[in-house]
C-alpha cells in the first residue's frame, strides 16, 4: 500500500523559503513518477513540479521555474521541493503524489489525473 506524508510547510514572509519533504513507503521510486501539486482556496489543484520514474526528468509549471526545485533521495524514499523566493500566490496547500504510468507527453506530468495516490497536504503561507 503506497503511503505518502508532506512536511515542511509553515508561514514565511515573501522571498523567503522552505522546503517540503515527501515521505513515502509502499512503492519503489524508480518505477513511479512524483509530482507536486498544490490548491489555494476556492482554485483547482495544479501542478507545481514532477519527477520521471525512469529518466529523472524534472517539469516545473512555468509560475515557478526557477524558484522552486524538486529532488528525491531513493535511500531515504524521500521526495523534496525546494522552494525560494516564495511569493503570496505560492500560499496553498501542497500534496505530493504518485503514479505507475503518467503517458508519453511531457503534458501529463503537472496534470492531476495519472496521479494515484495521494498525501493529506501541507499548508505553505506566504504573507508579511
Amino acid at each position: 500500500q503506497v503511503q505518502l506524508v508532506e512536511s515542511g510547510g509553515g508561514l514565511v514572509q515573501p522571498g523567503g523559503s522552505l522546503r517540503l519533504s515527501c515521505a513515502t513507503s509502499g512503492l519503489d521510486l524508480d518505477y513511479y513518477a512524483v509530482g507536486w501539486f498544490r490548491q489555494a482556496p476556492g482554485k483547482e489543484r495544479e501542478g507545481v513540479s514532477s519527477i520521471s520514474k525512469h529518466t529523472g526528468t524534472t517539469y516545473y509549471a512555468d509560475s515557478v521555474k526557477g524558484r522552486f526545485t524538486l529532488s528525491k533521495d531513493k535511500a531515504k524514499n524521500e521526495v523534496y521541493l525546494q522552494m525560494n523566493s516564495l511569493k503570496p500566490e505560492d500560499s496553498a496547500v501542497y500534496y505530493c503524489a504518485t503514479a505507475l504510468d503518467v503517458g508519453t507527453s511531457s503534458v501529463y506530468y503537472l496534470a492531476t489525473d495519472p496521479y494515484d495516490d495521494w498525501g493529506q497536504g501541507t499548508q505553505v503561507t506566504v504573507t508579511s
